[in-house]
């Protein structure tokens, strides 16, 4: 695919991050990782995120990377992008950005740069290093301590054509209008926050025409059927799964840090796509926590 051609598929449709799967000991299961992505790219999905949030990007080990970039992308169907996860800091960001593509990944969602703040001619030279290594497409993955401003954006886009995307992750209204205005059609526009389906409706109305979704890894069915629902401006539909579905599983993943990822997993294991433990420093869900969730899940399924 051209760069136009990868920004256009990912915004016609859902995207998602599928979980990294782990054996017994805690290994780098790829056997399993492989039935995964055959299985979830099955379905009329955008794109996925390999090694992303969902996919624990943060506790795959450097000697792991190139094998589960390369494992998602040899696995999943011929129409559905892979764009690989990268972060750190610069040169390790641009490491893994050039491992990816040799990998053969679509492009990459490049996460927030490793614990410090930075001010926006710092961030602008990340994004810029990372740009110039690599030809595939790009997407800035904007939440946590890494947050460009309208302009410094632009100026980027002007320097970077291979910068294709804009993922927000912050949920700052005002900033994704300004981004949104400022940027046009240059950019897809893809949210990114926890549960990005309660702030699907009023994104779409700012051109926000895709979302990642991480319960897609266990009720894709639903996921689909709910950004359908946004798509096609069907009220009731949105608002009936949010009651019944989203808002009690935001309750949920909202009583332990780390259960974003954690929860996602616990679920994919009850339908039976088991992908093994989070890995430290993430704590799995108790066993009245489960219950709960395969109550929910039964519920849509």
């Amino acid at each position: 695919m051209t760069l136009d051609e990868i920004k256009a598929k990912i915004g016609s449709g859902l995207l998602s991050f599928p979980v990294t799967d782990f054996d017994a000991a805690g290994e780098f299961n790829r056997d399993s990782y492989a039935k995964r992505l055959q299985w979830l790219s099955s379905y009329d999905i955008a794109g996925l995120f390999a090694a992303g949030g969902t996919g624990e990007f943060f506790s795959i080990g450097y000697d792991e990377y190139d094998d589960v970039i390369g494992t998602a992308v040899r696995n999943s169907a011929a129409n559905v992008p892979v764009l690989a996860g990268v972060g750190y800091g610069t040169r390790m960001a641009v490491d893994l950005a050039r491992r990816a593509e040799k990998a053969g990944a679509a492009g990459i969602l490049v996460l927030p740069h490793y614990l410090m703040f930075s001010e926006q001619e710092g961030i602008v030279a990340h994004m810029k290093a990372i740009c110039d290594a690599v030809g595939i497409g790009v997407i800035y993955y904007a939440r946590d301590n890494t947050r460009l401003t309208p302009d410094s954006l632009a100026r980027l886009a002007e320097m970077c054509p291979n910068l294709i995307g804009y993922k927000d992750g912050i949920g700052d209204l005002q900033l994704m209008v300004q981004v949104a205005s400022r940027i046009g059609d240059r950019m897809v526009h893809v949210g990114g926050l926890p549960t990005a389906e309660v702030f699907a409706q009023p994104y779409l109305e700012m051109g926000v025409t895709t979302y990642s979704s991480a319960v897609f890894n266990f009720v894709p069915e639903l996921a689909l059927r709910f950004y359908a629902a946004v798509r096609q401006r069907d009220g009731a539909t949105v608002q009936d799964l949010l009651r019944s579905f989203y808002l009690p599983l935001i309750e949920l993943r909202d009583r332990k840090r780390g259960y974003a990822v954690s929860m996602i997993k616990a679920g994919a294991e009850i339908i039976g796509h088991p992908a093994g433990k989070v890995r430290t420093p993430l704590t799995e869900l108790d066993a009245a926590e489960r219950e709960t969730l395969a109550q929910l899940i039964a519920a849509h399924r």
